[in-house]
C-alpha cells in the first residue's frame, strides 16, 4: 500500500488579536489529493498483498495522528491564554507613582536658627551666619485720609496718628507711606443694565490700570448670571483691555457671587496688600449667596474694597435700592469707599483717584498691647491728630480684624 500526505500549515488567532501561526508538521507532495478536512489532506493507495506496507502505513499513520495531537492541544493552549489576556485589568490602574525625594538642602538651610526676640538682639551680631526668626504679632493698618471736600490728604507723619485695639491705646512701630504694588481683583458688572455704560465703564477700567503701579497684579471676575474670572493673575494692562473688547452686557446680576468669588480668589494674591475694585449699576437679583454669607468673608479677609456704583437715580425694585447700601457698608468695613458716579462723563476721573488713593496710603504697624490668641474680632479705631491749622479730616480704614487662633 502506498500513502501519500500532507499536514497543511494551520493558522489561527488568539482572543487578544494577535495571529499565531503553527509550524508544519510534516509535508509530503501527495499522489492524489481528495478531500478536506482541517487542514489535512489525504490520498491513499491500497495493496493487500504487502505487509511490508502494511506495517509502515500504520507507522505513518500514527506519526500523522500524534502530528494532530500536538496541533489540537496547542490550539487549546492558545485560546486558554487568550481568555486570560482579555479578563487581565488594565495595568495602568495598579501604577502607584512613588513620593518625590526631598528637596536638597540649599546653604541657608544648614545654617543655625536664632529664636526670639531678645535672643536675636543679643546674638544677631555675633552670629552673623545664623537665621533669625521672631515671633512678632504685628498688625498692618492700610489708611487714607481725605479733608472736607472728599479730597486725598497726604504728607501726614506718624505723631499726626493714634491706634486703639479694643478700645485700647497702642504704641505705633512702624509708619509708611512707600507706594509698594498691590493685588487687584476686578468685579466688572456685565448684566444686561449695564448695556448703555459698557463702552464709558471698560474706559474707566483702562484708566485705572494705567494709573496704577506698574507692579501691581490685576485679575478680572465679570458676572451678570453667574461670576467667572475672565482674565487671571497679570500685570499686563494691554491683555485686560483686550480680553474686555469680546465681552457683551446681558441677562441678570450675580453681584454678591462675585464678590465672594473675587475675595477667595484674592488668597492665591503675590502681595500682601489686596484690594477690589467694583464695577456695578445695581443690587443683587441672581445670587445663592447671601448678603449675610458676604459680610462675614469679607469681615474676615485682609482685603480693601472700593465700588464704582453707575447707580439709576430711580430704583424700581427693591434690590435696586438696596444695591448701593450692600456695596456702601461693606467698602467702609474694609477701609475702602463707595464712590457713586452722578454723571457717566466722570467714570474715568473717579477710577484715577482711586487707584491714586491706593498709591498714597498710610500704612501704620502696631503690635497688640494685650495679645490673645483665641480667633476673637478686636475692634480697631484709629484718630487723626492733624497739625495746626488743618481743617477737620476723615480717616478711612478697616473696622477690625480677627486675632489669630492657638
Amino acid at each position: 500500500m502506498t500513502v501519500a500526505y500532507v499536514i497543511s500549515q494551520s493558522s489561527m488567532t488568539g482572543r487578544c488579536g494577535t495571529w499565531f501561526e503553527f509550524p508544519p508538521v510534516m509535508r509530503r507532495v501527495p499522489e492524489r489529493l481528495s478531500g478536506r478536512g482541517n487542514g489535512i489532506g489525504a490520498s491513499m493507495d491500497i495493496d493487500m498483498g504487502s505487509s511490508d506496507r502494511r506495517q509502515g502505513r500504520w507507522t505513518r499513520l500514527r506519526r500523522t495522528v500524534l502530528g494532530l495531537a500536538v496541533i489540537v492541544v496547542g490550539a487549546g493552549l492558545w485560546s486558554a491564554a487568550g481568555s486570560v489576556c482579555v479578563a487581565q485589568e488594565n495595568p495602568l490602574g495598579a501604577v502607584h507613582t512613588p513620593a518625590p525625594p526631598p528637596a536638597p538642602k540649599t546653604p541657608e538651610d544648614s545654617k543655625p536658627v536664632i529664636e526670639g526676640a531678645d535672643n536675636a538682639a543679643k546674638l544677631a551680631t555675633s552670629r552673623r551666619d545664623a537665621r533669625i526668626r521672631v515671633d512678632v504679632n504685628l498688625v498692618l493698618v492700610p489708611a487714607t485720609v481725605t479733608d472736607p471736600m472728599n479730597r486725598l490728604v497726604t504728607g501726614l507723619e506718624k505723631e499726626n496718628f493714634e491706634v486703639y485695639d479694643n478700645n485700647i491705646g497702642q504704641t505705633i512701630k512702624s509708619f509708611s507711606t512707600e507706594d509698594a504694588p498691590v493685588t487687584i481683583g476686578i468685579i466688572f458688572d456685565l448684566s444686561g443694565s449695564m448695556s448703555s455704560k459698557f463702552l464709558r465703564a471698560r474706559k474707566a477700567l483702562s484708566e485705572f490700570l494705567r494709573t496704577s503701579n506698574p507692579q501691581d497684579e490685576f485679575f478680572v471676575v465679570g458676572f451678570n448670571d453667574r461670576p467667572a474670572v475672565i482674565v487671571d493673575y497679570t500685570s499686563d494692562v494691554d491683555d485686560v483691555e483686550a480680553r474686555m473688547v469680546m465681552l457683551k452686557p446681558e441677562n441678570r446680576t450675580a453681584l454678591i457671587d462675585a464678590i465672594y468669588l473675587g475675595v477667595d480668589k484674592l488668597k492665591q494674591a503675590k502681595y500682601e496688600r489686596k484690594a477690589l475694585l467694583i464695577i456695578s449699576d445695581g443690587g443683587d437679583n441672581r445670587s445663592r449667596y447671601t448678603e449675610g454669607e458676604l459680610r462675614r468673608v469679607v469681615r474676615e479677609s485682609d482685603v480693601q474694597i472700593y465700588a464704582i456704583g453707575i447707580f439709576d437715580q430711580y430704583a424700581p425694585t427693591t434690590e435696586e435700592q438696596q444695591g448701593p447700601i450692600l456695596l456702601n457698608d461693606i467698602c467702609e468695613m474694609t477701609g475702602g469707599r463707595m464712590f457713586r458716579v452722578l454723571d457717566i462723563q466722570d467714570l474715568g476721573d473717579i477710577a484715577s483717584r482711586i487707584s491714586a488713593e491706593l498709591r498714597n496710603e498710610y500704612v501704620i504697624g502696631y503690635r497688640p498691647s494685650d495679645v490673645k490668641q483665641d480667633g476673637n474680632w478686636r475692634k480697631l479705631k484709629i484718630r487723626l491728630v492733624p497739625p495746626p491749622g488743618l481743617p477737620a479730616l476723615t480717616v478711612h480704614n478697616r473696622q477690625g480684624y480677627y486675632a489669630p487662633s492657638q
